[in-house]
Order: structure tokens, then C-alpha cells, then sequence
């Protein structure tokens, strides 16, 4: 099967990688804007989880350490990407990205919904949020780059060596189970800490199904488009659309 420019080029880590820094950006200044005017340390969980050794060992300087390291990360691998398969960015490729993550976020929400409601019987609602607008949709943003780095960058990709070299499974097999295991963790990681929900098997469900979709997401397409449409996702629904 050939696949098309556009489908390599999007996927390809230069790309992702480039697409996804503006995400980042967005989510630390906003985070930065509203820390005057909100309760002081909302931040998106798995952002904190990750940043959190580098805060116990560093405090503030120790945040700065890490994103410096994050920052040099996705450099190297550019740079490494663009060496290996040189040639100039094709620009218009970031506005399809863009579009093709729109799209797949509303498909996402509706398919999602559906689908708990079919296994269960019922039509699963958003969960009014204890935060405020503007801060929520900061979250939002934080969960499309930093929940997908950890659940599907990190988690996907260490499950999958795990079960290669300790299962002795191959690739399928391995992708399955990274797959369906994260999909897990990150379903149980909307339970835990003050801000986590209540525990409900619908809505464990729908995350499940979430992480599932994501995941497979993240395989198919990469890490750009992915942390694009998650973070799309959950600003449809905070502003009332999923």
C-alpha cells in the first residue's frame, strides 16, 4: 500500500514534533497568565507527575531544568529526524494537520459517547468541573501534550520493549498489550489526586475507550496529531460540545 506524501510527512517526527511545540507554548503561558488569578499549582496532573522529580530536587529551578531538557529532546530528534530523511519543511502540511485534528477531536467525542452507551445502556454526560473556564481550557491544552507524552510516548513505548523482551512477543502482540494497559492507567489516572473524579464504571469506561482511541491514534498517526486532537477534544467539551 503506498501512502501519500502528506500521511509520511504529518506522521514523521520532525513534523510532530514541530507541530506540537506551539501546544506547549500555549499551555505554559496560560498556565503562567492565570497562576495570579486561580487557585496557585492548577496544573494538568500528568504535567506535575512528570515535572515532579525535577521539583523535588530542584524546587522552581528544577522546572526550568526540566523544561530545558524537553526543549533540547525535541531538538535533537528533529534535527536527528532531518538528517536521516533531508529535504525542507513542506509549510502547508501544518494546516492540514491542524484540520485533520479538528476533525478526528468531533468524530472522537461523538464515537466515544456512543460507544460507552451502547456497552452500558447509558448516555454518558460531561462532568461539571470544579474549575473555572479559562482554566480548564488550560488543562485541556496540557492534556494534549503532556498526557500524551506520558500515556502514549513514554508509557506506550515502555510497555512495548517490556513485553518484547520479557514476553518474548512480537510486534502485534506487543503493540496490543501496550496498548490496552495504557489505555487502563490512563483511564485510573482521572481518579487520583484532589481534582480526580468520582469513580463511576461509565466513566472509567469512556476513558478507557479514550486511552484506547489515543493510543491507537498515536500509533497510526504519531505524537503531533495526537496531543492536537486530544487537546481539541477536551476544549469541545469544556465549552459544552462533547
Amino acid at each position: 500500500m503506498v501512502k501519500s506524501p502528506y500521511y509520511c510527512d504529518s506522521r514523521s517526527t520532525r513534523y510532530a514534533v514541530l507541530f506540537a511545540a506551539p501546544l506547549l507554548v500555549a499551555y505554559e503561558v496560560s498556565a503562567w497568565l492565570l497562576s495570579s488569578a486561580t487557585a496557585p499549582g492548577v496544573r494538568n496532573g500528568a504535567d506535575v507527575l512528570l515535572k515532579s522529580l525535577f521539583v523535588q530536587f530542584g524546587g522552581r529551578n528544577g522546572v526550568v531544568a526540566f523544561e530545558v531538557l524537553l526543549t533540547l529532546v525535541g531538538l535533537v530528534l528533529v534535527v536527528r529526524d532531518w538528517r536521516r530523511h533531508p529535504g525542507p519543511l513542506r509549510w502547508r502540511v501544518f494546516p492540514l494537520m491542524l484540520v485533520e485534528s479538528v476533525v478526528l477531536a468531533a468524530a472522537i467525542g461523538v464515537v466515544l459517547r456512543y460507544a460507552t452507551a451502547a456497552v452500558l445502556h447509558v448516555f454518558l454526560l460531561a462532568t461539571p468541573s470544579r474549575l473555572g473556564t479559562p482554566t480548564q481550557l488550560m488543562v485541556s491544552l496540557g492534556a494534549g501534550i503532556y498526557e500524551e507524552l506520558l500515556f502514549r510516548v513514554i508509557l506506550v513505548g515502555v510497555l512495548s520493549v517490556l513485553a518484547k523482551r520479557v514476553f518474548g512477543w512480537g510486534p502485534r502482540g506487543a503493540g496490543l498489550f501496550a496498548v490496552l494497559s495504557s489505555a487502563l492507567v490512563f483511564s485510573a489516572f482521572h481518579y487520583i489526586g484532589a481534582y480526580g473524579d468520582p469513580m463511576q464504571l461509565s466513566s472509567f469506561l469512556f476513558r478507557f475507550l479514550a486511552g484506547l482511541v489515543f493510543s491507537t491514534l498515536y500509533v497510526v498517526r504519531g505524537f503531533g496529531i495526537t496531543a492536537w486532537t486530544h487537546a481539541w477534544y477536551d476544549v469541545i467539551v469544556t465549552m459544552g460540545g462533547g
